[in-house]
């Protein structure tokens, strides 16, 4: 059923550009995705500045906040007044700048350097690049949000599938994880063994050298070019559909009519940070987002960790389990569509909440990439899911502001995950010690969803006498809110 609507849609002149658009909006977000592989180069910064794992994690954290909680409502501020194609397009140039200066400044000026290019000036485009092709692709799709905003989403968790097959294949690069790899395996031997640590006597495939180094931030740069291009070039094909626009659609059934009218309605953000609403879909991403992020941090330390294999074995097969954030994405959002998006998040948690327990307990590897697959599917579903989540209480009309205020519960997610499990390994000497914790978390966040009651729609007529309440204003089907007036 599914495929024969896209297939109509294909045959459509009118509605085939709404495809493309969608394309164009995936292929911002693999640029951006590559923010979630930030793991393999944990251990080669680690080494080759000496930093320990909290230092090197705060990179990845402040990038993260940066994105979510910063860039996303800049960004979707900004689209609702210029268009997608502009924020897109400073997004996406912030983005590449913020790779090009880390790789370029981190020898001389240090961990602070890192911080402002790659955690706030590229976390901040990352944001706003983010945040336009999905407020913009909802408003191509009311028919279709859950599976649009999935595959558009896909988009970001691809980004991160396709830069771990690359990068750590990379011969130079390659060498410098095992370098790297090696470094921290003789380094915890001694520490286990009470000895003294004297990299002096290290052999060389345990030394990290100054071309190891070199490699290493060159891979920033290339980086950053690359995400410049391939950015900008589909960020231009952006824009939001034209005033009036529907879909071609079979009849209109009393539901589908509730979901395009949310099309054209919408609460302002004024409105929806007055709701309970707002802050339970908060909250619900906050918790789904926590186990992925950890996990994504220091994902080849934490599965070297938990395995006892290198860093360097582990990240390409990582980087294959990795395609389950994007999947994860398009499964659950397809999904939500169907059964509905409470249903859909009830299910991830408890499914979450299983199976972080259970790595805690996993020490051979084929078991742990399965855990941690089934960690990054869930993960993405959220992202997969809460676009539809919110246009089906908020409305679409103020989507991109709405949304990014929701996504910056992303933002202290991925503050807080990584350096609690960053901390917990620095302190404890083990990654496992913590998951538990978070599982419990997980579990008592399945009642979340089932609190989270939708807006009723309802006609024109009775807006103006709702514009006074403070607590569930159903949006307008007919009217703006812009023209609603106290009786």
């Amino acid at each position: 059923m599914r495929i024969a609507s896209l297939r109509n849609d294909l045959r459509s002149p009118r509605i085939a550009n709404r495809w493309m658009i969608a394309a164009a909006g995936a292929a911002v977000m693999l640029t951006i995705g590559a923010i979630y592989s930030w793991g393999i180069f944990t251990q080669p910064l680690l080494v080759a500045y000496r930093w320990d794992l909290t230092t090197t994690t705060w990179a990845y954290a402040i990038a993260n906040f940066s994105l979510a909680a910063v860039g996303a409502v800049i960004g979707g501020f900004w689209q609702d007044k210029a268009g997608p194609r502009t924020v897109a397009i400073a997004g996406v140039s912030l983005w590449g700048l913020g790779n090009v200066l880390a790789g370029l400044g981190t020898s001389l000026l240090g961990a602070p350097w890192l911080y402002v290019t790659y955690g706030i000036v590229g976390g901040i485009g990352a944001g706003m690049a983010y945040i336009a092709p999905l407020a913009m692709v909802t408003k191509w799709f009311p028919d279709k949000k859950g599976l649009a905003g999935g595959l558009v989403a896909g988009g970001f968790g691809l980004g991160a599938f396709f830069y771990n097959q690359v990068v750590p294949r990379l011969s130079g690069f390659h060498t410098a994880a095992v370098h790297a790899g090696g470094f921290i395996a003789a380094r915890t031997a001694a520490q286990s063994a009470g000895t003294s640590f004297d990299p002096a006597a290290l052999t060389l495939a345990q030394t990290f050298t100054l071309d190891d180094i070199a490699v290493v931030l060159r891979v920033f740069v290339v980086s950053g070019v690359v995400f410049l291009i391939v950015g900008l070039t589909a960020a231009s094909q952006f824009r939001n559909p034209p005033q009036g626009y529907s879909p071609p659609s079979p009849p209109r059934t009393n539901s589908r009519r509730d979901a395009l009218a949310a099309a054209t309605g919408g609460y302002t953000p004024s409105q929806v940070i007055l709701m309970p609403q707002f802050y339970l879909l908060w909250l619900q991403l906050f918790v789904n987002v926590i186990a992925g992020i950890s996990i994504i941090s220091n994902a080849g330390y934490l599965l070297a960790d938990l395995t006892k294999l290198s860093a360097a074995t582990i990240a390409p097969l990582f980087g294959l389990v990795s395609i389950f954030n994007a999947l994860g994405r398009c499964f659950w959002g397809a999904i939500s569509d169907r059964i509905g998006c409470n249903h859909t998040f009830a299910a991830m948690f408890a499914v979450q909440a299983v199976t972080v327990l259970l790595l805690a307990h996993v020490h051979a590897l084929l078991p742990a990439l399965a855990a941690v697959s089934v960690i990054l599917l869930c993960c993405g579903g959220g992202f997969g899911t809460m676009p539809s989540f919110n246009a089906s209480c908020f409305g679409t009309k103020f989507m991109g502001l709405n949304y990014a205020l929701i996504l910056s519960a992303w933002g202290f997610a991925g503050l807080t995950g990584p350096m609690l499990i960053a901390r917990a390994k620095d302190l404890t000497g083990s990654f496992a010690g913590l998951l538990p914790l978070i599982a419990i978390v997980l579990s008592a966040s399945v009642i979340l969803p089932y609190l989270t009651k939708k807006p009723s729609l309802y006609s024109g007529t009775a807006a103006t006498s709702a514009r006074a309440s403070t607590f569930p204003v159903p949006f307008p089907r007919t009217v703006p809110v812009r023209n609603i007036v106290k009786p």
